[in-house]
């Protein structure tokens, strides 16, 4: 029978969302990509340290230990290729099984999402992760300064997800940007019997559900709504999730509360959030990924544009509003 990946949970990840690569990459980020690639080639044998998506990705395997392959992790990076085997070298060395990857030497490797199918890309390079979202596909831009996940779960694979423009689109959102919380509040109870439209972490979300009921004795998914939600609002993401016929596990409608000491609580292997302000207060407390998209993510002038015309400004906005996503270098691995 052919190769495929169709029956598969795939998750497509650059080298330093796997692992800790700093010290190489500031070579790199200097211009000087001829000692870069000697610095890997020397460190060959040297198995590089976890990185801050290790645990997801580790746990993640898991799932094929009983020998059925429900999950696939394909390396895809704007490495070389001589680079790229200190990563698969690093991978065995950490028992991490890695069959497949893609590296690119420094061009954007989004493109080849598409023929990998994947569910999930998690990757530095935040430009790769905004080309991957408008591509339809679902991706984050890993923190690396972001704290590791613990080990109090060895069974678990556990993810937060926020709800607004991840999880859902960002409908609801805009309309709270433009006129405030009491009108956010009472469109959401005016359509509570209307399911929200699907956010770019949808399709994650439903193959995750799909995974946990494929089954694994030794392993499974534990999952968590995390959003800024109230009160009334609560009631139409949770009509929306029985809707798609997926459940999640926890959820907190915080109303603005941080969410840092809620998901340190939770100890989620990944959090997922699309506001840079939430991404990087959690960072203190979990693995934490930015996905750059909705409302929050555009450029003012086009926010502007996008916010209904007779709208007002809200005089006063939750405290958690970020300010506009900062973006590393483009050359990032």
């Amino acid at each position: 029978m052919p190769v495929t990946l169709e029956d598969k949970l795939v998750v497509a990840i650059s080298s330093r969302a796997l692992f800790n690569l700093e010290e190489e990459n500031k070579i790199f980020e200097s211009g000087d990509d001829t000692g870069y690639m000697k610095l890997q080639l020397d460190r060959l044998d040297v198995p590089a340290a976890p990185g801050i998506a290790y645990s997801l990705i580790r746990k993640l395997l898991r799932f094929n230990d009983d020998g059925v392959q429900r999950v696939e992790v394909v390396i895809l990076s704007r490495n070389d290729p001589v680079s790229g085997m200190r990563i698969f070298r690093s991978s065995a060395a950490a028992d991490i099984k890695l069959q497949r990857g893609v590296f690119t030497q420094g061009r954007p490797p989004f493109g080849y999402l598409r023929a990998l199918r994947a569910h999930l890309f998690l990757s530095v390079n935040a430009q790769d992760v905004r080309e991957a979202l408008g591509a339809g596909f679902p991706a984050a831009r890993v923190l690396v300064e972001s704290v590791k996940a613990g080990d109090a779960w060895p069974n678990e694979v556990r993810i937060a997800f926020d709800g607004d423009a991840v999880l859902f689109s960002d409908e609801a959102e805009r309309v709270f940007q433009a006129e405030g919380l009491d009108a956010f509040q009472a469109h959401e109870a005016s359509k509570v019997d209307l399911p929200l439209p699907g956010g770019p972490f949808k399709p994650l979300l439903a193959a995750l559900h799909r995974l946990q009921m494929a089954g694994n004795a030794q392993m499974r998914i534990r999952t968590a709504l995390v959003t800024a939600r109230s009160a009334p609002a609560h009631e139409r993401a949770i009509r929306t999730l029985m809707n798609w016929n997926i459940r999640v596990d926890e959820a907190m409608f915080l109303g603005g509360l941080p969410k840092g000491e809620f998901l340190r609580e939770f100890e989620p292997d990944f959090f997922f959030d699309d506001q840079t302000g939430h991404v990087d207060a959690a960072a203190r407390h979990v693995p934490a990924g930015h996905v750059s998209s909705g409302i929050s993510n555009e450029p003012a002038q086009e926010a502007a544009k996008a916010a209904p015309k007779t709208a007002k400004a809200p005089a006063k906005q939750r405290a958690a509003k970020p300010a506009k996503p900062r973006s590393p270098k483009p050359r990032s691995r």
